[in-house]
């Protein structure tokens, strides 16, 4: 079983930066791939970005390509999106999400563990 707690959504203006956490406990945390997604109001869950167990691959909506950043610390059992040029369109839930896998595909549902959430609003 592992447990994901995620931390430091708010309230930002446009072009703005938030950065994310999400802490992992529980057993064998180092085989997870781990990925973030986020559900806007009335719409569907979307992959935001995954990162790999090592940390050495990632991927990226093409939405937030080049201003969203993944990573993780492995020693803190943590899982980090840097957040910058935040839009309005960004506003959300932000969920993290662990796969017992190497790899982080993008459907939501090949996922084993899920997040509680944290909501980020950017204001216009």
């Amino acid at each position: 079983q592992v447990q994901l707690v995620e931390s430091g959504g708010g309230l930002v203006q446009a072009g703005g930066s938030l950065r994310l956490s999400c802490a992992a406990s529980g057993r064998t945390y180092r085989s997870y791939a781990m990925a973030w997604f986020r559900q806007a109001p009335g719409m569907e869950r979307e992959f935001v970005a995954g990162i790999s167990w090592s940390g050495y691959n990632s991927d990226y909506a093409d939405s937030v390509k080049d201003r969203f950043t993944i990573s993780r610390d492995n020693a803190k059992n943590t899982v980090y999106l840097q957040m910058n040029s935040l839009k309005p369109e960004d506003t959300a839930v932000y969920y993290c999400a662990a796969r017992l896998s190497r790899s982080y595909p993008r459907p939501g549902d090949e996922y084993d563990y899920w997040g509680q959430g944290t909501q980020v609003t950017v204001s216009s």
